[in-house]
């Protein structure tokens, strides 16, 4: 694809931005009814898909071999790291941790071109822990698919079928449908997206619905109530590839965060950079030497890292 089709964020940066919303697993963990837990955990899932709606324009950059990014939010209360493990196949892998939550995924990518469309199937599997109850949630992600490949009109859509199952306990799952558009009908079922949690025998608890680029309503629950709605964007941000708030600060580097930041950060690729300027499977963990290496012996003493 040619340069100019790329945004100034990469895969890896691609991975924290799905921490835009992580309020909503800190609500969860806040949360004691586990069926209510559920719908939470279900939103956030749902809502990594929202920057979907403004970036249609652009794709990130790949990442190198040893590529890493990290993302302290003291705001939001976590910090990340991820990192580009494999480049054949590539797999992109990250790690997030909060005194609420943990959150990690290992993902890697299959594409179907279809002529005019690139259908995109991610494979891995998406992680959150929740301490203070003792949860294990994990989650498979769905299609998107990019029309109009070649055409100033495209566009991203959503479809598939998300199951989220709590590892530690089968007291509910989650099931989330991403509706696929109708090529020759209205735009009324446009991003819909619909959910149910169910108990042990398979009763619905709790139902929720609505759009992926405008919010989750839940009707289900002891007050009805949006559960989740994307952030107001930020002025002009046509101007600056469709990006949230949130994007644009992964891609602040102060003078003091560029002395302790390690050469392979993304944030330190010229290519990234000047773009920015001018306008029973394998499972990777973190093995938690990142930060501990960060402050001894720091990374300019440090060289040929394993962190996962």
């Amino acid at each position: 694809m040619p340069a100019a089709l790329n945004e100034p964020v990469n895969l890896l940066q691609r991975l924290c931005e799905e921490l835009e919303y992580s309020e909503l697993l800190d609500t969860a963990s806040n949360t004691p009814d586990p069926y209510q837990r559920m719908v939470y955990i279900a939103a956030f899932a749902i809502s990594g898909y929202s920057t979907a709606t403004f970036r249609n324009r652009y794709k990130p950059f790949n990442p190198m071999l040893g590529e890493t990014f990290e993302c302290i939010r003291e705001d939001r209360g976590f910090r990340l790291i991820s990192e580009q493990v494999c480049h054949h196949p590539p797999i992109s892998t990250c790690h997030a941790d909060s005194d609420n939550f943990s959150f990690w995924q290992d993902q890697r990518w299959k594409n179907k071109f279809w002529g005019k469309s690139l259908e995109i199937f991610p494979t891995g599997m998406v992680n959150v822990t929740l301490p203070r109850h003792g949860d294990h949630y994990e989650w498979n992600k769905i299609v998107t698919c990019i029309h109009n490949v070649f055409s100033q009109q495209r566009y991203l859509e959503h479809y598939g079928e998300v199951t989220i199952r709590n590892l530690k306990t089968d007291v509910c799952t989650c099931k989330i449908t991403f509706v696929k558009s109708r090529y020759w009908g209205s735009d009324t079922n446009k991003n819909e997206v619909q959910g149910s949690v169910l108990d042990q025998s398979g009763s619905v608890i709790h139902r929720f619905g609505g759009l992926w680029h405008e919010g989750i309503f839940c009707d289900t629950l002891p007050t009805p109530t949006c559960i989740w709605k994307p952030n107001p964007q930020p002025k002009d941000y046509l101007l600056y590839y469709g990006f949230s708030a949130f994007a644009m600060e992964m891609n602040e580097l102060t003078p003091d965060l560029e002395t302790l930041l390690p050469p392979t950060d993304s944030r330190l690729r010229p290519d990234q950079r000047k773009d920015k300027d001018s306008c029973g499977r394998d499972v990777w963990v973190t093995n938690g030497t990142y930060w501990e290496l960060r402050e001894n012996p720091g990374f300019a003493h440090a060289e040929n890292l394993t962190l996962w």
